[in-house]
């Protein structure tokens, strides 16, 4: 997520050249999370899309069918990246598949997942859980990667 409120995704498939600069006079903070492909020999590629505002969590980078026609980001594995913004005091239940996995990140304010409560941009792994309820003790951006457990 970049200051100004783009998801990026990028994937790297046949081999890229990649390098990061700020150039900036104020400082970047950004999130980079790696998800192993279960594809090989993908076209190199990049997309962006705005950070959801609002309700809940929305789907913005899938490697599963059907979510590019919903219009989520291409992920060339089994894993989706979910977002989205909470405000004080409102919940939200991610609903996760036996055997699947999730890791939580609260990028702006603080949570409570399933009661335990999570800073600003502390990560949260979560296995073994069918269901997580994530309530914002303040007004709150989360990240959500799902991917298979194991």
């Amino acid at each position: 997520r970049t200051e100004a409120g783009d998801v990026q995704v990028m994937h790297a498939g046949t081999g890229i050249v990649h390098a990061e600069y700020n150039r900036e006079e104020t400082p970047t903070r950004l999130f980079q999370i790696w998800i192993a492909p279960d594809q090989a020999g993908v076209r190199p590629g990049w997309e962006a899309r705005a950070f959801p505002r609002g309700q809940g969590l929305r789907v913005l980078a899938s490697g599963r069918s059907g979510a590019a026609e919903a219009g989520a980001l291409a992920l060339f594995a089994d894993a989706a990246v979910l977002a989205g913004t909470l405000a004080a005091g409102e919940a939200t239940v991610l609903r996760l598949d036996p055997g699947r996995a999730a890791y939580l990140v609260a990028a702006v304010g603080s949570v409570r997942v399933n009661g335990i409560a999570a800073g600003p941009r502390d990560g949260v792994a979560i296995t073994g859980e069918t269901e997580v309820t994530v309530v914002a003790e303040e007004d709150a951006e989360l990240v959500v990667v799902d991917v298979a457990a194991g």
